[in-house]
């Protein structure tokens, strides 16, 4: 969705060379000697707590002793066979609280081995140099189809054809990576890197990936369980929360997420429009990204505001800092109640918190952009309501990641699997279920035997 631009909304604020800039890799890579220098300072423990932290189970010691053996190719191999998306998992997983945040060097120096920057090291090289190739098994005669083509969809389906199942994937969209392509900040994924990813990894065969694709509109699911052995259900949350309150139609409000596709989709970031003052409201990940691009496109005030206090926040300690260093406000326990506008444009939030003796205050912020990131829903479009849970917010599944329907799997964001909202769990949903499609598989043909 593209923002309608008033007067204070506009586009270009800053020169091409300025966004060149704004917008190079917040991490970049570590050159041989860096990444030897980090290698030396893993313990290699065993049964090390990294890896349990790890929801792909990686051996991280492996792979860093391999880097330290100089070897690059075994430790992508180490990686990506437990991770087919561990090249934008280094990018972007929050490894301060997961494999980086369990580190025993935590508790000797207070600094972890520098695990994600590490396997970033090892998977661009790869990347760069096609140094890693998975094989495929005997074809099976089996077919699976995949709705959607984010990570969950394509962990599944890379890992069924590497079994020799062949795979068909619909995506609505008209690119593959899911959130990796459209909902991911783009100072951390620069240089097309998701598609590249998506390319690498549908180089292994027998997968055929079908774009402009959406569940319900395109393809039914009564028609995929029908044409296809079993089916994996990846779609994701593409639904967003909304204010519900008085101004949310004005110009210049926009979800968060829509925000973030056009910035990331722009062949010319000069041409993405942006406010002077933009309230983000929200405190996930989506708030961060789609705030921080905002001071990076030339917004001159950016506040991100969240009705809680920073302890409930999803956006980790790191992206909280990471914001603040890039210029946003933060404002926690404060609740939007209005949006001001004049002439039907955006002029400013009124807010509401709670002081420390108990009374409540309102505040306006002034702002000509307002961009919303509550969180996002499940589109139920397409779906047999018997797959949902009761109160309809996912789809059930139990711990194979089946659903209540026959040969119908569902992993990722979209499904009640209990794990976290991150792209890594969403590719062990997409390795899971792929494991038990391949098992339902050997099963039917040892009973046919």
């Amino acid at each position: 969705m593209a923002i309608r631009q008033n007067g204070d909304i506009a586009a270009q604020r800053l020169s091409s060379e300025q966004l060149s800039c704004e917008f190079t890799d917040i991490s970049p890579l570590l050159d041989p000697t860096a990444a030897a220098a980090a290698a030396s300072r893993c313990h290699y423990c065993y049964d090390a707590p990294c890896v349990q932290a790890c929801p792909t189970q990686i051996d991280i010691p492996s792979f860093i002793r391999k880097i330290g053996n100089g070897n690059l190719k075994g430790a992508a191999t180490d990686i990506l066979s437990a991770n087919p998306l561990g090249g934008m998992c280094s990018r972007v997983c929050p490894t301060e609280i997961l494999c980086e945040g369990a580190c025993v060097r935590n508790h000797q120096d207070a600094k972890p081995v520098a695990i994600g920057a590490l396997q970033r090291h090892a998977t661009d090289w790869a990347m760069a140099h096609n140094a890693v190739q998975f094989t495929r098994a005997p074809d099976s005669g089996r077919h699976v189809a995949v709705v959607g083509a984010g990570p969950a969809g394509l962990a599944c389906a890379h890992r069924l054809a590497v079994a020799g199942h062949r795979v068909t994937i619909y995506d609505a969209h008209d690119k593959g990576g899911g959130l990796n392509e459209y909902g991911i900040a783009a100072y951390k994924t620069v240089d097309d890197f998701a598609q590249r990813e998506v390319d690498w990894l549908l180089s292994v065969g027998g997968i055929e990936l079908k774009t402009g694709m959406a569940l319900g509109r395109d393809v039914t699911l009564d028609t995929l369980r029908q044409q296809h052995d079993a089916v994996f259900l990846a779609v994701g949350l593409a639904g967003v929360r909304a204010l519900q309150l008085e101004g949310e139609a004005l110009n210049g409000v926009m979800n968060a997420v829509d925000f973030i596709e056009q910035v990331r989709q722009a062949s010319d970031l000069g041409t993405v429009p942006v406010g002077r003052r933009v309230i983000v409201i929200g405190g996930g990940n989506t708030a961060v990204d789609a705030a921080v691009q905002s001071r990076k496109l030339g917004a001159t005030n950016v506040t991100m505001v969240y009705r809680r206090g920073v302890e409930s926040m999803s956006a980790t300690w790191a992206e909280r800092e990471f914001a603040q260093m890039q210029g946003v406000t933060l404002i926690t326990h404060a609740k939007p109640v209005r949006l001001a506008g004049s002439e039907g444009t955006v002029t400013g939030v009124e807010f509401e918190r709670t002081t420390n003796d108990g009374s409540t205050e309102r505040f306006t912020l002034e702002a000509d952009m307002v961009l919303k990131a509550i969180g996002q829903t499940l589109v139920s479009i397409g779906l047999d309501h018997a797959l949902l849970t009761l109160d309809e917010s996912r789809i059930a599944v139990d711990e194979h990641l089946r659903t209540s329907l026959d040969k119908v799997w569902a992993g990722g964001d979209c499904a009640a699997s209990g794990g976290i909202d991150l792209t890594v769990q969403a590719v062990q949903d997409g390795k899971l279920a792929a494991a038990s499609i391949d098992a339902m598989f050997a099963l039917a043909a040892v009973k046919a035997a």
